[in-house]
């Protein structure tokens, strides 16, 4: 016999199951961090100021437009204006997911891109992940240099601050921050033994058009 169909989980409700992921993960130490989602007609949902990932369901997740006009209830995430600027900038982004990952923002403070030490890096659009400069949270500057730093890119870093990344879907950039996270800690564990081996450009142009052609020519491969 066969049971009555589940209902698929609603969008707010799969914001808050990722940002809840990402707090187990470690990723988002009390109140830290966002994730948002592209909606119609030119807004976003995204995660409440000020809230622990353990907190957030689907109610509280906050719908606004991307000039930061509420619709609804709720106070959005202080970096909304981050979001609304790299939804303006980069029409492929479905999805953004903000962290202070130990190992993303370690390499954070210390001013320092994610070079081509590992064959991953051309995942997010480029021959590295920058780092964009220190700016205070929250604010129209930090959203400026973010966009700068992503430009040709789906992820960068931000300095003393953390890490964003932004996918065409809510899933992908979930696994993208992921796999961000464990490139950093790689790097960083490669450096502390010695001095990492970095990747050519013609060696990341092969691994690139590898990519096109493996799977579904997402972060991954192995």
């Amino acid at each position: 016999m066969i049971g009555p169909r589940r209902r698929p989980p609603s969008l707010r409700a799969a914001i808050a199951a990722a940002y809840g992921t990402l707090g187990r993960l470690g990723f988002t130490p009390g109140s830290a961090g966002n994730v948002s989602v592209r909606a119609a007609p030119a807004g976003m949902l995204i995660t409440p100021s000020g809230a622990a990932a353990d907190e957030v369901g689907a109610r509280d997740i906050v719908a606004l437009g991307l000039d930061g006009a509420v619709h609804g209830r709720g106070v959005p995430s202080s970096e909304w204006p981050m979001h609304a600027a790299i939804y303006r900038a980069a029409p492929t982004a479905g999805a953004i997911v903000h962290t202070h990952a130990p190992s993303c923002t370690a390499l954070a403070c210390l001013g320092e891109k994610l070079p081509a030490f590992h064959y991953m890096i051309v995942a997010f659009g480029g021959d590295d992940v920058r780092c964009a400069p220190y700016v205070t949270f929250g604010t129209p500057a930090l959203a400026a240099a973010a966009v700068a730093a992503l430009d040709g890119r789906r992820a960068c870093l931000l300095a003393n601050h953390g890490m964003i990344v932004h996918a065409p879907s809510l899933a992908r950039a979930l696994e993208d921050a992921i796999v961000l996270e464990s490139l950093a800690g790689q790097y960083l564990a490669a450096r502390a033994a010695g001095t990492p081996l970095l990747l050519s450009t013609a060696e990341l142009e092969a691994a690139r058009e590898r990519f096109r052609t493996y799977g579904r020519g997402a972060a991954g491969g192995g």
